[in-house]
């Protein structure tokens, strides 16, 4: 999919079946599974707006969207950390904003290299026509520092994609992800880094409506010299050395995407000094370029035009993130 990188600022499948990716994994899976991390940083309601900035520029991916300062965001309405969760929501009452529906996109203060990102999220926004939720990870002259994008989708998607872009040079492969994950793309610089290396998924209750009837879950990304693996856990099934804040990957099983660095790409070279971003925009160079192909074209005969006229549908567009927390070894 489209990269959401900050263009205008110049800134910031399954191979044989498991025991086949396993061996195939081999040296890979055997360094991820064996780290032991130490948690560096909480994110949580009690310092999440003091430790993310807000993005007030234009919407790079072209969406129609207004994303609004903290200040603003709060007045409307749109940011809140009731009930100890931080909320994260758009504009869902004004017909036809001019310069776009009024939304959020929030950057970590602090950047990292390497770690484990643990993220405990109650609802994201639902499969609604329109909208392109992300959780992502970026860093500085992109794509040299790389992108990961570990919660993506758009319009009526019930199954979540991840990507990577980067600079020219780094082709990848998923050895070892679970079954039902395809990869589209092995050219991580495919289309200049917008398109990227990217994978399709099947996991259950994982995005969308099925995640947030479910009560939400847990998203792991764990990003080494070895390469970039994403595992979910749907709530009620979170392992336990999560929950007691000493995580171990090796116990998780297969990741749903295994990005297998090497000789092919050495991600130590792609990737670095990445912040943590939340989002939602609407329409754009990913939901609007699809919606006539979609079953969404039958609402509107463009997507800003549907977002623009039914605002009350986009109630259901907020995040709702119980803490996401960075560990490292």
């Amino acid at each position: 999919m489209p990269s959401k990188h900050l263009l205008s600022l110049g800134l910031l499948g399954y191979l044989g079946g498991a025991s086949a990716g396993v061996a195939n994994l081999a040296g890979t899976y055997g360094q991820y599974a064996a780290a032991t991390y130490n948690l560096v940083d909480t994110y949580n309601s009690g310092n999440f707006f003091s430790s993310f900035s807000f993005y007030t520029g234009s919407d790079p991916t072209h969406g129609y969207v207004s994303y609004q300062s903290e200040s603003a965001a709060s007045s409307q309405g749109l940011i809140n950390t009731n009930n100890g969760q931080v909320y994260l929501g758009v504009d869902y009452t004004t017909v036809n904003p001019s310069a776009g529906r009024a939304s959020v996109r929030i950057s970590s203060n602090k950047a990292y290299t390497h770690g484990l990102f643990i993220a405990d999220i109650a609802h994201m926004p639902g499969s609604i026509c329109g909208v392109w939720p992300a959780f992502w990870l970026f860093g500085p002259n992109w794509p040299n520092s790389g992108e990961i994008d570990v919660i993506e989708g758009v319009n009526l998607a019930g199954t979540d994609q991840i990507t990577l872009h980067t600079a020219s040079g780094c082709t990848i492969n998923t050895a070892g992800s679970q079954y039902g994950t395809t990869l589209l793309n092995s050219n991580c610089n495919a289309n200049n880094a917008n398109t990227g290396c990217g994978v399709t998924t099947t996991t259950a209750n994982a995005y969308g409506n099925a995640f947030n009837s479910n009560g939400g879950g847990v998203y792991a990304m764990q990003w080494e010299s070895s390469g970039v693996y994403v595992w979910f856990f749907p709530r009620g099934s979170i392992p336990s050395d999560i929950t007691n804040g000493a995580p171990v990957t090796g116990n998780w099983g297969l990741p749903i995407v295994a990005f297998n660095g090497g000789s092919s790409c050495n991600i130590d070279s792609f990737f670095a000094n990445e912040n943590i971003v939340f989002d939602t925009t609407f329409c754009g160079d990913w939901a609007g370029s699809v919606w006539g192909s979609s079953s969404c074209s039958s609402l509107a005969s463009t997507c800003a035009a549907y977002v623009g006229a039914n605002p009350g549908a986009f109630a259901p567009a907020y995040w709702l993130i119980n803490s996401v927390k960075v560990y490292q070894q």
